[in-house]
């Protein structure tokens, strides 16, 4: 990992590459994927480093680790991505919670079972400037349920790119 990018990911996530796989050339000329992980729906967005941009991408929504993972392989194939990201889920004051602990765990499973590096990070308002995102599409209310997800794993990707 370049010492920018190491930098960038140390200071704003955690990185979990159990099986030293990142390679920076293929990560920055590849795509990104990042959920926003939730006991019941998972939110996937998608990015690319060369654009810098990222967008929200589909739901997961289903409570079977079976059924997710297999979702997810299919989306790491379309998309080939070179790296994952993870929203964390923290407190308002940055302390971890149950939730914390599960999203760590889901973040883990994606680098054992795709060997692939998962970074994680802190996602605390992501889903307060998704609705606002939403809000200012003119989407309002109930009707923003379908789409939360994925626009606050677009909100983590992009802080991602824009912390670059």
């Amino acid at each position: 990992m370049s010492t920018a990018l190491h930098a960038h990911a140390t200071a704003h996530g955690q990185l979990i590459d159990n099986e030293n796989v990142y390679d920076e050339k293929q990560v920055l000329a590849s795509s990104v994927l990042c959920f926003d992980f939730g006991e019941q729906r998972i939110g996937v967005a998608v990015g690319e480093h060369v654009l810098g941009y990222a967008n929200p991408l589909t739901v997961i929504d289903n409570e079977s680790n079976d059924i997710r993972f297999t979702i997810i392989n299919q989306l790491i194939k379309e998309w080939q991505a070179k790296l994952l990201i993870v929203g964390l889920p923290l407190s308002l004051d940055g302390t971890e919670t149950q939730v914390t602990q599960l999203c760590k765990k889901f973040a883990r499973r994606l680098n054992g079972r795709f060997n692939l590096p998962v970074l994680l990070i802190d996602e605390r308002y992501s889903s307060v400037e998704a609705s606002g995102l939403l809000n200012q599409a003119g989407i309002k209310g109930r009707a923003q349920k379908a789409m939360l997800d994925q626009v606050a794993a677009q909100t983590i990707l992009q802080s991602y790119f824009d912390g670059l």
